[in-house]
């Protein structure tokens, strides 16, 4: 099916932060900040993004009347819309320690969070933190943070994970690392 003469099927406006900027080069959209930058490949064949002072607009060219056209623009909205709030505000998500039968050790060394006597296990678990993620450990409780909200996800999940249990009853052994506030905007 040609697109050649399709209609436009939407088009969303949206703020740009008085300290972010937005810009798209060779199919890359690039926002900056003072908390940094952040990069995201652009579908520019059927996408457009214009920024005219303080306000974006984002254009989709598809054939009119499909669903999937819409949930296409609105997702690269909400995709926009997290880019610029990472690289101004920033992102957070909180982990607690639970340890009802063993005494566990938690602690961040260089990108990587080290899990020591996880149930009494000799050697120490340990996960991975996704680049441009930071752990905090403070007591029970492990703060992450980061300017891209599906890095600290997905850092958060990889915690979770670490410290999930195998060959034991889940509601006698309930140790483990759990995530009590997903990823959000800091101050949210």
């Amino acid at each position: 099916m040609s697109t050649e003469g399709a209609h436009l099927t939407g088009r969303v406006s949206f703020p740009v932060p008085e300290k972010a900027t937005l810009a798209v080069q060779a199919g890359v959209v690039t926002a900056k900040g003072p908390l940094g930058t952040a990069r995201r490949a652009f579908p520019q064949s059927v996408l457009t993004l214009e920024v005219k002072g303080r306000t974006a607009e984002l254009t989709l060219q598809l054939p009119p009347a499909r669903r999937t056209s819409k949930a296409l623009l609105h997702t690269w909205e909400a995709h926009l819309r997290n880019m610029l709030t990472g690289v101004t505000v920033g992102f957070e998500a909180k982990m607690k320690a639970v340890a009802a039968h063993f005494p566990m050790k938690v602690a961040v060394k260089e990108s990587t969070l080290i899990i020591e006597n996880f149930l009494g296990e000799k050697h120490p678990r340990s996960a991975p933190l996704l680049p441009g993620v930071a752990a905090q450990v403070d007591g029970e409780f492990v703060v992450l943070s980061g300017t891209d909200v599906e890095l600290v996800g997905q850092s958060a999940a990889n915690i979770e994970r670490a410290t999930k249990i195998r060959d034991y009853d889940p509601r006698v052994f309930q140790d483990g690392i759990y995530i009590i506030e997903r990823a959000h905007p800091k101050g949210a």
